[in-house]
């Protein structure tokens, strides 16, 4: 019998049950070093996703704990498609991937798992990222911790004031 040891799959586990809006705890950086934002704008911010879809898996999202769209103000909108941009750029800079999936699932039907905050999804895709492992064994392998991962994102990233640091 083979094994895939994925021993970060425990935290996820372990936080699990529902305390609050994971966005809105504490998106300062600057307060844990090992922190996984990526930047930090006036009013929006881009963060790892901790339990990624594929390596670079960002979310992008506003400070202020809204679910839809129309709840955004124009200057938090306006910077919301800044971000994704620039982590867009951040990624072609620090992986050159392949294509990308961007998108954001609004309200809980639309599989959104924390639908009261708004967040964007930006996946990096690579040729082969969906293979037999994905696919048959219902497991993802991932070729890079988050922490090395934010870093290179960090040195990527396109627009100034940077997090980090």
């Amino acid at each position: 019998m083979e094994r895939l040891w994925s021993p970060w799959r425990m935290q996820f586990i372990k936080d699990s049950a529902p305390r609050g809006c994971p966005f809105c705890i504490d998106p300062n950086p600057r307060a844990a070093p090992e922190g996984l934002v990526v930047a930090r704008g006036s009013e929006v911010f881009a963060v790892l996703n901790r339990y990624p879809y594929n390596t670079g898996h960002v979310l992008v999202l506003p400070y202020r704990h809204v679910g839809d769209l129309e709840d955004l103000s124009d200057s938090e909108l306006d910077e919301l498609g800044q971000f994704t941009r620039a982590t867009v750029t951040a990624l072609r800079a620090a992986y050159n991937p392949a294509g990308f999936n961007i998108g954001a699932n609004l309200g809980g039907t639309a599989g959104g798992s924390i639908p009261d905050h708004l967040h964007y999804h930006v996946v990096p895709r690579f040729p082969g990222d969906t293979n037999f492992m994905a696919v048959l064994g219902e497991t993802k392998v991932l070729p890079e911790e988050l922490p090395v991962t934010v870093a290179k994102l960090r040195r990527s990233w396109p627009l100034a004031p940077q997090a980090g640091g």
